[in-house]
């Protein structure tokens, strides 16, 4: 569950957490555009390394580091379902391109994961919902899009919470094959399903106590801004993708196989 603490807010006061969230949604959108385009390893992990800097002016490592730790567990799902794909098509041959086309793959999921991660971390629910309205996405949306991802880290710690508990009991997890390991996550999913509908039940209440929906214009006490670190990151923004674009169209971009001499 710990890919989810990615998606939990974390006040902190830095450079990142002051940015608007429309410029740092753009930077994530951009950066995951650079993600799809490129096909080599090189350019994914300067991309990934390229985010460190914003984790420590965000002060989030340790929440960022378990996020990546919580998603190595699908990284590595990406990564052998690629090499199986690959011994399996291929004549049970395998080769040091299907490794590395595997390990681009995965690179490129982690980069999509570190980057929403950043996002999640330094964005306030009330100022990205804020953000959507002002972009004029209707109300509706903005909010069931923020509930959700209110609810989701909240959803994860109580699964931990009733794994927890579980396990106290005598439940074990971890043993047994695949098929085994499955059932034995029922007595976890049934208290969370029933958790999870009695907080939609409390939730809508709540709305209906404050009469949600009954008036059509709303009004909000804070409108966001850009400020002098919101054009510093567009500026980087688009550089990022003018060179990224640049390189596809005209700079070839050397292999980890053609730096060492494999064929």
């Amino acid at each position: 569950m710990s890919v989810f603490d990615g998606l939990k807010f974390r006040k902190v006061y830095s450079p990142i957490h002051n940015l608007d969230p429309r410029m740092k949604f753009i930077y994530v959108i951009i950066i995951f555009a650079v993600a799809i385009i490129f096909n080599t390893i090189i350019p994914l992990l300067t991309l990934f390394l390229m985010q460190v800097p914003f984790v420590m002016l965000a002060r989030v490592q340790k929440q960022w580091l378990r996020s990546l730790r919580g998603a190595m567990f699908l990284a590595s799902f990406i990564f052998f379902i690629n090499i199986a794909t690959n011994f399996f098509t291929q004549g049970y041959t395998l080769n040091a391109k299907n490794i590395e086309d595997a390990a681009t793959m995965t690179t490129r999921f982690l980069v999509l994961v570190e980057s929403f991660s950043v996002f999640f971390l330094t964005t306030s629910p009330d100022h990205l919902g804020l953000a959507l309205e002002q972009t004029k996405v209707p109300y509706e949306f903005s909010f069931a899009f923020t509930t959700a991802v209110r609810f989701v880290p909240v959803l994860a710690e109580e699964a931990q919470t009733i794994m927890d508990a579980q396990k106290a009991r005598g439940l074990e997890l971890e043993k047994g094959n695949f098929l085994k390991r499955i059932r034995n996550y029922v007595p976890v999913l049934i208290p969370l399903i029933v958790s999870a509908i009695r907080r939609s039940l409390e939730l809508a209440e709540a709305m209906e106590a404050r009469a949600w929906g009954a008036t059509k214009k709303r009004t909000n006490l804070y409108a966001l801004k850009f400020n002098k670190g919101d054009y510093v990151l567009l500026a980087l923004t688009t550089g990022v993708l003018i060179v990224a674009v640049y390189t596809v169209l005209y700079v070839p971009v050397p292999t980890i196989r053609a730096l060492l001499g494999v064929p």
